[in-house]
């Protein structure tokens, strides 16, 4: 059914890590964006994603999303365990080579940022002490301080939009809470907001 907007898909499975003797429960969420999600694309999602069994040790829910433009498919993968979320979006000539990129990208993530996440992650609380010495630090090369006065998401957009960037931290008017407004790919806008 063509035109009728999201379907979700939702299958439990059970994954074994490599490390542990419990197993772990994947919930993978699938949904088609103006498409129905066959079998065959979940049954194969299934499988492939078992590749990240290796990284988590706790339930951990996978967020497929896949619409279709012109003769490209894209893909948005979103895993999240623990508080955590590894995200990566890619445009293939299909489904199947989009989910292997996407895999390699969020592998590559959590590779990447293997000692900062043990210690924020797996202990619970951020690790304030000096880093590793085989840990790579980031490099922040400019700190912006500002006056942050109250506004409406309408007027964090126009003055995001005027300064050319894809966010924008603000002071909610209505709520009294710092908020962030950011340009999705797809052109619209989203915000995020503390609970």
């Amino acid at each position: 059914m063509r035109g009728s907007g999201l379907r979700s898909y939702s299958k439990l499975i059970s994954i074994i890590p490599n490390n542990k003797k419990e197993s772990v429960t994947m919930k993978i969420v699938t949904n088609g964006r103006q498409m129905v999600v066959g079998t065959e694309l979940k049954e194969l999602f299934e499988k492939k994603l078992k590749r990240l069994d290796k990284y988590f040790d706790d339930d951990v829910t996978a967020y497929i999303t896949l619409a279709r433009k012109k003769n490209l498919e894209r893909l948005e993968l979103t895993i999240s365990s623990k508080g955590t979320m590894f995200r990566s979006e890619v445009t293939a000539d299909t489904f199947q080579t989009a989910l292997d990129e996407a895999i390699e990208k969020i592998t590559r993530q959590i590779v990447r940022n293997k000692t900062k996440l043990k210690k924020i992650v797996y202990s619970g609380e951020p690790d304030v002490s000096e880093p590793a010495e085989d840990e790579e630090e980031y490099n922040i090369k400019i700190v912006k301080t500002f006056d942050m006065h109250p506004m409406t998401s309408d007027e964090a957009i126009l003055r995001m939009n005027l300064l050319d960037h894809s966010f924008f931290m603000y002071l909610n008017a209505e709520t009294g809470k710092y908020n962030v407004v950011y340009l999705r790919n797809d052109g619209d806008y989203g915000i995020i907001e503390p609970m």
